[in-house]
C-alpha cells in the first residue's frame, strides 16, 4: 500500500504596511515550511502569497524583491487599493483556487504558531474540508481585551450566529471549500462566520498565540469594533427583532400607565410625577435612536449589497506560472466575447 502524496499547501497572508517585520516573517516562515516538505508533510510545490493590502510603505516592493530571490517559494498579489484585512485575505484565498490542495491564513505578525499546522493538515489528510485553529487561552492580550472578547462571542451566541468561539483568521481550507466560499458575494465579509456556513467537514487544533516581534497591530480598537458589528449584523437578523420585542414591552408600559393616568383624573387627583415622565421621555428617545442605529446599520448593508460593487481589485500578480496567466487570459476574453456580439446584434 503506497503512502498519499503530500498535499500542496498555499500560505497566505495578508500584508498592509508591513515593511518593518515582512522579511523576518519570511524568513522563519520559509524555514518552517523546509521543515514540513523534509518531513513529508507538504509538497515541495508548497509556497506562500503575500497579499499587499494598499500599503503606503515599502511592503510591496519588498514582496517583488523576496519574490525574485526565492521565486519557487513566493509569490506576491497587489490589491489597488486598501480594502481591509478581510477583502484582502479573500483576495489571497480566492486567488488560489486551483493551484493548491489546500490553503493556510495567517496574520503577518507571525503571532500563529506553524507548529500546529502539521496537525492542521494531518486532519486534512483524513478528509477534513477547514481546520479551525483555536486560541487555548488569551494570557498575552490585556484585561480589557479578553474580557471583551468573552463578552463579544457570549452575545454571537445569544444572538444564535454559528461561530467558533476564541478562531481569527488561522485555519486551513480545502479547495473544495475555496470553491464554495467563492459563491458567496456579500459585499461586506466576515470569513469567520462564513468558514463555518460552509458545512464541510471540519477538525480544530488548539494552540497559544506567539509574542509579536516587529511593528504594531493594525487592529485598533475601532477596527475591533467595527469588524464585531460587521460579524454579529452578517451572521444575526436577532437585534432587529429585539427592538420589535422592546417596542411591544413599551407600548404595554405605555397602555398600563394611559390607564393609571386616567383612573387618577377620573378620582379628582391632581397627576403628579413631571421628573419622571420626562424620564420616561428620555427613555423612550433613547431607544428610538438606538433603534434607527441598528436598522441604520442593516440598510447601510443592503445599499452596498444592491451596488454590487467589486469588493477588491487585483493590481498585480507575481510568481504566477506563465502557463496559468495565459490560460486566465483565454478565460477573460472567452468571457467577454459574447458581451461583445450580444453589443454587434
Amino acid at each position: 500500500m503506497t503512502a498519499a502524496k503530500p498535499p500542496t499547501i498555499a500560505f497566505v497572508i495578508p500584508c498592509y504596511n508591513e515593511q518593518a517585520g515582512i522579511q523576518h516573517t519570511l524568513s522563519c516562515l520559509l524555514t518552517d515550511i523546509n521543515k514540513l516538505e523534509k518531513s513529508k508533510v507538504i509538497s515541495s510545490r508548497s509556497y506562500v502569497l503575500l497579499v499587499d493590502d494598499g500599503s503606503t510603505d515599502r511592503t510591496w516592493a519588498l514582496i517583488e524583491k523576496v519574490s525574485q530571490t526565492h521565486a519557487k517559494r513566493v509569490r506576491g498579489l497587489k490589491l489597488s487599493r486598501n480594502v481591509g484585512h478581510q477583502n484582502a485575505l479573500l483576495a489571497g484565498l480566492l486567488a488560489q483556487i486551483g493551484k493548491a490542495d489546500a490553503v493556510v491564513s495567517l496574520d503577518a505578525d507571525l503571532q500563529d504558531d506553524m507548529s500546529v499546522v502539521a496537525k492542521m493538515i494531518g486532519h486534512f489528510n483524513e478528509g477534513a474540508e477547514i481546520v479551525f485553529a483555536v486560541r487555548k487561552r488569551r494570557a498575552s492580550d490585556s484585561r480589557f481585551k479578553r474580557g471583551t472578547a468573552d463578552l463579544y462571542y457570549r452575545i454571537l451566541n445569544w444572538l444564535g450566529a454559528d461561530i467558533i468561539p476564541h478562531h481569527a483568521d488561522f485555519r486551513l481550507m480545502s479547495d473544495r471549500a475555496l470553491r464554495a466560499l467563492s459563491l458567496y458575494g456579500e459585499a461586506h465579509v466576515f470569513l469567520r462566520g462564513l468558514a463555518v456556513q460552509l458545512g464541510f467537514k471540519t477538525a480544530t487544533v488548539v494552540y497559544d498565540r506567539l509574542p509579536r516581534i516587529h511593528g504594531e497591530t493594525k487592529y485598533t480598537l475601532g477596527k475591533m469594533v467595527a469588524l464585531a458589528i460587521n460579524g454579529i449584523t452578517s451572521l444575526s437578523v436577532r437585534p432587529i427583532r429585539m427592538i420589535a420585542l422592546m417596542g411591544i414591552i413599551l407600548f404595554v408600559v405605555f397602555m398600563g400607565m394611559s390607564i393609571w393616568v386616567f383612573a387618577t383624573w377620573l378620582a379628582g387627583h391632581t397627576v403628579q410625577g413631571w421628573t419622571s415622565v420626562m424620564l420616561l421621555f428620555l427613555l423612550i428617545a433613547s431607544f428610538q435612536t438606538f433603534a434607527i442605529a441598528v436598522i441604520g446599520e442593516y440598510v447601510g448593508k443592503i445599499y452596498f449589497e444592491a451596488k454590487a460593487r467589486p469588493r477588491y481589485i487585483i493590481e498585480q500578480e507575481i510568481g504566477a506560472s506563465p502557463a496559468r496567466l495565459e490560460a486566465a487570459a483565454r478565460n477573460r476574453a472567452e468571457a467577454i466575447q459574447p458581451s461583445e456580439m450580444a453589443i454587434r446584434a
